[in-house]
């Protein structure tokens, strides 16, 4: 088994109903096409990844860097995902609070429907939530949990716990491949901020502990497996050139604003979109597409979308909006035999990386999201605090790379 983590700042508040409705459309349509190119095991490998996770929950218009992008996603898929379940062969258990206790219930009704072993599944969900929350006391208790599973048994565990005193929240990630033992080693590694002394039961080194009952494991971040997938997300909202790799987000810029796409064949019937869109769809196109090295930088991932809470810029709903029915186009026509508008998308992708190998960016990420913020009205931007509004002089043209 594999296990990694994250950690978040804590924040309050909830998603207004206008992103939570598009969340929902946009998350579905991309559950959708990977299980369409990849399968749907691929969907439960990226989910088990905190950093393609957090990546996706940019692209979906969350706060990039927050606690609440982990309930909002884990909600907005279970709302999108569970009513084609037969379709895709996944089914999302579980949620926060009340609904995490459910997850049992849920579980055994599931097994009698699909064959599956419901008391295994139930014994799994336990015990990943006793590992994080009791054999190791890294100082966050859970309150959050999702069970995600597919008709043929494979699971991905998405949880999350909170420490009052530290401001942050951890989620952790589970993934049923290659197991091996919920108490001997389960994880990859297990590191983050170093918070002085922590009981992991977990250690191979606490076996003769275990077996006595009782034992205290003693670790910090340089002596964890080098292995472990990890993110820990400042405090801070805005977001800094430490956040972005420029390079990367600088090709998805030309390719979709300075590019003459009328130039790629492949792409002529991804033609009529603007480049707005274009740029949010090659971000999306990333996040389906692109492997694990892709996501060290998720943050990049809100310039498809903004994010609620106007960082880096409030969300183009009416770019939000082109996005879903493009995505869900291109998977309809994959679902009956025409697979020519998802190669499009998927190849959206493979220039950007292209395009990186000899791109050198000019401008600062300051001026990136100035004239994001100064465009916002005109795509129907819109944060928890309202409508983006016009800027008072706009008369600068800024090229951008």
């Amino acid at each position: 088994m594999s296990r990694s983590y994250a950690d978040l700042p804590l924040h309050y508040g909830h998603v207004p109903k206008w992103l939570a409705e598009r969340m929902t459309k946009l998350g579905g349509a991309m559950i959708e096409s990977i299980v369409s190119e990849y399968g749907k095991s691929a969907v439960l490998l990226r989910l088990s990844d905190p950093l393609w996770f957090q990546a996706f929950g940019c692209v979906l218009g969350m706060d990039w860097h927050s606690s609440g992008i982990t309930t909002s996603v884990m909600g907005a898929l279970k709302r999108a995902v569970n009513p084609m379940s037969k379709e895709l062969g996944i089914y999302i258990c579980g949620g926060r609070g009340k609904h995490s206790r459910k997850t049992p219930d849920e579980l055994m009704r599931l097994s009698e429907t699909t064959g599956l072993d419901g008391n295994a599944l139930v014994r799994s969900s336990r015990l990943t939530a006793k590992v994080d929350n009791t054999a190791i006391q890294d100082g966050f208790q859970l309150y959050l949990h999702n069970f995600i599973v597919t008709d043929q048994g494979e699971w991905t565990v998405v949880q999350q716990g909170l420490n009052d005193q530290s401001g942050m929240a951890r989620r952790y990630h589970w993934h049923s491949r290659h197991f091996q033992s919920y108490v001997d080693m389960p994880h990859v590694g297990v590191t983050g901020i170093n918070q002085g002394l922590i009981l992991n039961l977990t250690d191979h080194n606490a076996q003769p502990t275990r077996q006595g009952i009782l034992s205290v494991a003693q670790a910090s971040p340089d002596q964890m497996l080098h292995e472990a997938r990890k993110i820990i997300m400042p405090k801070h909202h805005a977001i800094t050139k430490d956040d972005v790799n420029m390079k990367r987000l600088g090709a998805v810029l030309t390719l979709a604003h300075e590019t003459d796409i009328t130039n790629f064949e492949s792409l002529l019937l991804l033609q009529g979109l603007g480049p707005r869109t274009l740029q949010s769809l090659t971000l999306v196109s990333e996040v389906i597409h692109g492997t694990p090295s892709r996501f060290t930088d998720p943050a990049r991932f809100s310039f498809a979308h903004g994010g609620k809470d106007g960082h880096p810029f409030p969300v183009p709903l009416k770019v939000y909006d082109e996005t879903i029915a493009t995505l869900k186009h291109a998977v309809e026509r994959a679902s009956v035999g025409h697979s020519d508008k998802q190669n499009a998308i998927r190849q959206l992708s493979v220039m950007a990386r292209k395009m990186e190998e000899t791109f050198e960016p000019k401008a600062f990420l300051d001026e990136v999201i100035a004239k994001e913020r100064d465009e916002s009205h005109q795509y129907g931007g819109m944060s928890v605090t309202g409508p983006a509004k016009a800027p008072v002089q706009n008369n600068q043209q800024l090229r951008l790379f």
